[in-house]
């Protein structure tokens, strides 16, 4: 009976960094109040609303990068902000609208006038909340 109490213990452990590790490829999955940020990206466009050119580093002749956005489980319609960061200085700032259902998907863009270094995108809900945060580099 122990070797199971310790062993189930020790699964509980291990499992949620597991879980939490496999999630990052496309961006981890995020509550916020009446959705969840299932995916979000940067890429170099958008075609048949999917994000294409998805990658962390862009080459200074990327004339602009999308910052794609999946939503699911919509409770009602709800805003998503988006702020571009360029070496840690606010540059720019979007808001998204979700509309209500069990998936809805939105993309904004940013120029990036050969700006090289480095480049973050955060996502918050209505409330001001983090729900995801983007890093890519420009060289």
């Amino acid at each position: 009976m122990l070797v199971v109490l310790t062993a189930v213990a020790i699964w509980g452990l291990i499992l949620p960094v597991w879980g939490e590790e496999e999630a990052k490829g496309e961006g981890t999955s995020k509550e916020a109040k009446g959705f969840t940020i299932a995916r979000a990206v940067i890429g170099t466009g958008v075609e048949d609303r999917e994000p294409v050119g998805v990658a962390e580093i862009f080459p200074a002749s990327t004339e602009k990068v999308f910052c794609f956005i999946e939503a699911t489980n919509i409770a009602e319609d709800s805003e998503v902000s988006l702020a571009w960061f360029y070496n840690g200085n606010e540059m720019s700032k979007f808001n998204l609208t979700l509309k209500t259902g069990s998936r809805w998907r939105t993309w904004a863009y940013k120029n990036l006038r050969e700006l090289k270094g480095d480049w973050k995108v955060e996502i918050k809900d209505a409330s001001g909340n983090l729900l995801k945060e983007l890093t890519f580099k420009v060289e």
